[in-house]
């Protein structure tokens, strides 16, 4: 998690994926194990840090089905990456 004053930002990726390269059409996504793997979870613990920040990058089916499940994001937005799910969303207040 990365913090400002004003917003929490999780970066989250499913693990497999930490240190690929994506690329399809006009996408490119950078799975850095420098801004995703700060910390690893195991499944369900997403769950609680998705209720604590305010801004999310997500990346990967396990990670994407648990911000869905959440009611965090929808199917329409999210985005595929040589078939990998990839989403953010913000809150506002």
């Amino acid at each position: 998690m990365f913090r400002t004053k004003a917003d929490t930002l999780l970066a989250a990726a499913d693990e497999e994926l930490l240190g690929k390269q994506l690329k399809e059409g006009k996408y490119r996504l950078n799975v850095s194990e420098n801004f995703y793997k700060d910390v690893l979870v195991e499944d369900g613990a997403l769950k609680d840090l998705l209720s604590l920040c305010s801004v999310a990058n997500l990346v990967g089916e396990r990670c994407v089905t648990e911000a869905i499940e959440l009611g965090l994001i929808s199917k329409e937005n999210i985005i595929y990456i040589q078939g990998v799910p990839h989403a953010q969303f913000t809150t506002m207040d």
